[in-house]
């Protein structure tokens, strides 16, 4: 059975990072034990998906492929609850259409990741349309920016070892994430709420929406700071989470 690794990224003074993961080819497996046993990573790639920390630290992550109706609102919201530090992965294709979104992005302070260019699967792609699409992506966002993005999240969150290796040789870190808030299927605010704060942890990454697809989003948002903060989280930007991170990693069988 072939693995691919994902980091669980730690910061600390004198840090040491553990990151977990593993994909069997039919999907992800997603692993909340703490007991594992600890395996050299050897050559293999790996994406990140949460950092542990012993600071009461969360990323939101917000992806946005499509539409100019919902991303705006949410930048309210957050302004609106001093929270200027997230992620926002952009689609680059969206990015284009949208520079005076992407102009107000950075100039609430939050950071932005590639989403890549084509909205679509690269796990069902040759591997040499996937790097182009990075690149075009990379291209865009960058002249769009000012700022060469490093973090990459794969459009659907679909990636294999193949994305992860091409990935890394383009110089990107694959960010995937530890809570989904399933916003993109508009199950309802109260669903949306606790999907995401019923089991957070320090450390962990949060996936949102900003795209027009996802309805109830900026409805959810108030109560999901509210309730985060009330918890004692701060919010900061994937770059702030697993900054000065080394890791090892561990297998899942």
């Amino acid at each position: 059975m072939n693995f691919i690794w994902i980091w669980h990224a730690k910061t600390l003074k004198k840090s040491m990072i553990i990151a977990i993961a593993a994909f069997f080819t039919a999907g992800i497996l997603y692993v909340e034990t703490p007991e594992l046993a600890v395996f050299s990573t050897g050559d293999k790639p790996v994406a990140i998906y949460k950092a542990e920390t012993e600071e009461k630290k969360v990323a939101l992550t917000f992806n946005i492929s499509w539409g100019e109706e919902k991303a705006v609102p949410i930048l309210d919201t957050l302004k609106e609850h001093n929270i200027s530090e997230t992620t926002f992965f952009v689609s680059a294709a969206w990015a284009e259409r949208h520079p005076e979104i992407i102009e107000r992005i950075l100039e609430d302070g939050h950071e932005i990741g590639n989403h890549g260019f084509r909205h679509e699967h690269y796990t069902s792609w040759e591997e040499d349309k996937i790097k182009s699409d990075i690149q075009t992506a990379h291209r865009i966002i960058e002249e769009v920016t000012q700022e060469a993005p490093k973090y990459l999240r794969p459009p659907n969150g679909s990636f294999d070892e193949r994305v992860l290796k091409i990935a890394e040789t383009l110089n990107y870190d694959v960010i995937h994430w530890s809570i989904n808030s399933e916003d993109w299927q508009n199950p309802g605010v109260e669903k949306i709420v606790e999907n995401v704060t019923s089991n957070t942890a320090s450390g962990d990454i949060i996936l949102l929406h900003a795209s027009d697809s996802a309805k109830q989003t900026n409805e959810a948002l108030p109560e999901i700071i509210k309730t985060l903060e009330n918890d004692g989280f701060q919010f900061a930007t994937v770059s702030q989470l697993i900054s000065g991170a080394e890791a090892e990693a561990e297998e899942i069988k």
